[in-house]
């Protein structure tokens, strides 16, 4: 049974809208839900460090689950990938200038316990963040070239997903929710690699039938 496709109007620039505007609403309400202000940047960051990963499992998976699970609904899903991950961006903006604020305002706990070293892979991953959202758009492509291109998303996902996997994994413990983040970002580096060998063996296939059909 295929599940529901959105509506046909949510797509490319209104789907983004109505992600960032859900991420800024998520946002509000973890800020006004805590009376201190150093518990609500507290809950803010750990609300967009939520919705950054959800969206980048989307974006991330889109392709895998089109070519393993076929159906309306993935095809929607890799169709819209460009905007789940410009969300996912966007969401990942906002988390970083809580988390800049955080550091503006309450230096002293927030240095409490942490080195330069640590903020080593968040850097990186923001860096690519920045790399992969300007060359979303027609013209960046184009200049790239589709060889260039595809080598710097293929690449920059696959950097982001592993800085996910190693930041939840160091945190496994602080907290048993980590546990789950670290089982779901394995997991779909898992499936993403299980869709390319599937993918592989398809191509390898077809190949080998081409012959064949000529022969006949």
């Amino acid at each position: 049974m295929n599940l529901p496709v959105a509506p046909a109007s949510l797509h490319g620039w209104r789907l983004f809208n109505l992600l960032a505007l859900l991420v800024l609403v998520a946002t509000a309400l973890a800020l006004l839900w805590q009376p201190q202000l150093v518990e609500a940047l507290r809950s803010a960051i750990r609300v967009t460090a939520r919705t950054s990963f959800a969206l980048f499992l989307i974006a991330f998976l889109a392709s895998s689950l089109a070519i393993l699970l076929p159906s309306p609904t993935t095809r929607a899903l890799l169709r819209e990938r460009r905007f789940f991950g410009l969300a996912f961006a966007f969401s990942h903006l906002i988390h970083g200038v809580l988390i800049l604020t955080y550091g503006k305002l309450f230096p002293e706990v927030f240095w409490t316990g942490r080195s330069v070293a640590a903020n080593i892979p968040g850097s990186v991953g923001y860096l690519f963040i920045l790399l992969l959202s300007l060359t979303s758009f027609p013209s960046a492509m184009k200049a790239l070239g589709g060889r260039g291109w595809k080598a710097l998303h293929s690449s920059g996902s696959w950097v982001l997903a592993a800085i996910f996997c190693l930041s939840f994994y160091k945190r496994i413990p602080m907290s048993p929710w980590y546990v789950l983040g670290f089982a779901l970002i394995f997991s779909a580096i898992v499936l993403k690699l299980t869709a390319k060998l599937a993918q592989r063996l398809r191509r390898n296939a077809q190949s080998a039938r081409a012959p064949l059909a000529t022969a006949r």
